[in-house]
């Protein structure tokens, strides 16, 4: 089991020890593609999986997710958080164990959601399907300081419902004088690169776990294609993501590593839990 670095209450700890740089915005990876952000003191949060629901689902089938790293936080411990954000329907992207103590703790919280998904994250998190806020590909939404723009994603192909809405999006976050991208999970379709190059992006959380048919899941960007992507789009930084989790769908990140020096892009590896600052860049 991979230890965190930092985990529950010296978690929750580290982080109000930032709340008060004006300046910087401060990164916490909690596994997977989930991520703690915060600026000025404002957090928000970004693909939470903080459980062990699919290592329980899966335990006494033919595709077992055995966890490899420890949880980070508790999400009961998580409070004061003003947005969470789900880019699709799968389970470490929308996880009811996380979400529903999330929003049962900080009631005022908003939700954002690919808005072709709206009934089914009613059901799984058990809110009423009025209360999430609902994106597309293309549009966008204010909450605050932070604005959300929609980007399809492709897991594998850019999957539309009946009224044309993508199934899976990832999402541009700006505030003040930042730009950030997570993608959640996709590939490098065709025209991906030109339509992030425009907003400038400071830092990019990319998959790197690849996509490999025999695993029996929809796959992602590799670590190649995962540096040649944000060094395409004109990327400041990237944080690579979705491996070490479970130990048949992973990575090793010193692959991305290796990729991102060979094409000059900046990078940083953090390990579960780990932080990272915006005075980097």
């Amino acid at each position: 089991m991979i230890a965190a670095a930092i985990k529950d209450k010296d978690f929750i700890t580290q982080v109000q020890q930032y709340e008060n740089d004006m300046e910087n915005f401060h990164l916490w990876w909690l596994g997977q593609s989930g991520y703690l952000l915060q600026w000025q003191g404002t957090k928000i949060l970004i693909d939470p999986y903080l459980s062990d629901a699919l290592t329980k689902k899966y335990a006494h089938t033919n595709k077992p997710h055995i966890r490899m790293s420890e949880r980070v936080v508790d999400p009961e411990l998580l409070s004061r958080i003003v947005i969470v954000s789900s880019s699709h329907n799968h389970t470490d992207h929308l996880d009811a164990e996380t979400l529903i103590p999330l929003i049962k703790n900080n009631p005022d919280i908003a939700f954002i959601i690919p808005e072709a998904n709206r009934d089914f994250v009613a059901q799984r998190v058990q809110i009423p399907a009025s209360f999430p806020i609902g994106l597309d590909e293309g549009k966008q939404v204010t909450i605050g300081h932070f604005t959300y723009h929609g980007i399809a994603s492709a897991h594998n192909t850019i999957d539309r419902n009946d009224k044309g809405a993508c199934l899976y999006l990832g999402y541009i976050i700006q505030f003040g004088n930042y730009t950030i991208y997570h993608s959640g999970d996709t590939l490098w379709y065709p025209g991906l690169e030109k339509t992030l190059e425009p907003f400038n992006i400071n830092l990019a959380l990319l998959p790197v776990n690849g996509n490999d048919p025999s695993r029996g899941v929809a796959g992602n960007l590799n670590a190649e294609e995962a540096a040649g992507l944000a060094r395409a789009a004109g990327i400041q930084h990237v944080i690579p993501c979705h491996y070490d989790m479970f130990t048949f769908n992973t990575a090793d990140p010193a692959d991305f590593a290796t990729r991102a020096n060979s094409v000059g892009q900046a990078y940083t590896i953090l390990p579960p839990g780990g932080h990272w600052s915006s005075e980097i860049l």
